[in-house]
């Protein structure tokens, strides 16, 4: 992509919050220059929850685009599967109703006059670090995102690689234990099972993983082999992706990525003990740089791409 500057609007589909952000584009450079949030407005029957929601995307999209706009296009990250090709979701995480192919681009494109696009949200996370954070001038690239589930994210050749369907880079439900708890997704033994916020929360005996990471600093014995073992796992589910794509770099976001080196030092000594094919002194791990923000970022710079046919 080159030319003259464009502007290009992110959405992130929140339990919580919807999140926004505008970022600037000009060659090759990125920047993000506005953003803000807004509760997810929930309707009182689950069944109308995703149509309200989906109208409220298109009501964010418009406050935005005429507080910081135009725009030329429209990114949607979204906590799930979806069809890249008619815009609709097929399963969406931790939001109530019947998201089962629902239209969620084109009400939003309708709605504002601009071409949207959706993206998974945890591709979002690397699509934003790869342009405009900690995987900036990685040629591959490799990244986690840690809460209530493991998202992840593979770049090769300076792109974010999505598959036939956009489901491309789950990292968190690559199985390292055939006989290991169940996670979320069906199947037995994931890094999900064992990494994500509630698994994180039960090694280390705490309420949170922000709790877990406060203990662990202060040298509490459990929080710190919680930790550990964490670390230990998602070291064995970045060792396969290692070994299989050789990538520059590994970006790690998510609340447990605070812990720093607690984390850091047992996912490397994971990786030093099982990569044997490929010289990991080549390869750095490294925290995210762009926070919660990264998933309304690399929204719209999916959107860019997307309609740039990139």
């Amino acid at each position: 992509m080159s030319g003259a500057t464009s502007r290009h609007l992110g959405l992130d589909l929140g339990g919580t919050n919807v999140k926004w952000t505008i970022v600037e584009h000009e060659g090759d450079a990125w920047q993000a220059v506005a953003r803000d949030q807004v509760p997810t407005r929930y309707a009182a029957e689950p069944e109308a929850v995703p149509a309200g929601i989906v109208a409220q995307l298109g009501e964010v999209a418009l406050t935005a685009i005429a507080d910081r706009g135009p725009v030329s296009s429209i990114g949607i990250g979204v906590p799930g599967l979806y069809d890249p090709v008619s815009g609709r979701t097929r399963f969406i995480v931790n939001v109530p109703g019947p998201w089962a192919g629902l239209p969620v681009a084109g009400p939003v494109a309708e709605a504002t006059g601009v071409p949207a696009f959706l993206i998974n949200d945890a591709r979002a996370f690397g699509l934003a670090e790869l342009r405009l954070g900690a995987g900036r001038g990685a040629r591959s690239m490799v990244g986690l995102t840690l809460g209530t589930g493991v998202g992840g994210v593979i770049a090769v050749d300076g792109r974010v690689h999505l598959g036939h369907d956009g489901t491309a880079g789950e990292i968190g439900h690559q199985t390292i234990d055939p006989d290991g708890p169940w996670c979320n997704c069906g199947n037995r033994g994931c890094v999900e099972a064992f990494a994500r916020a509630d698994q994180i929360c039960a090694a280390c005996g705490t309420p949170s993983v922000e709790e877990a990471v406060r203990r662990a600093r202060e040298g509490e014995p459990r929080a710190l082999r919680g930790l550990r073992d964490v670390g230990r796992y998602l070291g064995i589910g970045i060792a396969n992706m290692i070994t299989v794509i050789s990538p520059d770099r590994i970006v790690l976001g998510g609340g447990v990525a605070a812990a720093g080196e607690l984390l850091f030092a047992p996912i490397r000594e994971e990786i030093a003990r099982r990569v044997t094919t490929t010289s990991i002194e080549d390869v750095v791990l490294v925290a995210a740089e762009l926070g919660t923000w990264a998933g309304a970022t690399g929204a719209a710079v999916h959107g860019a791409e997307r309609a740039a046919g990139i």
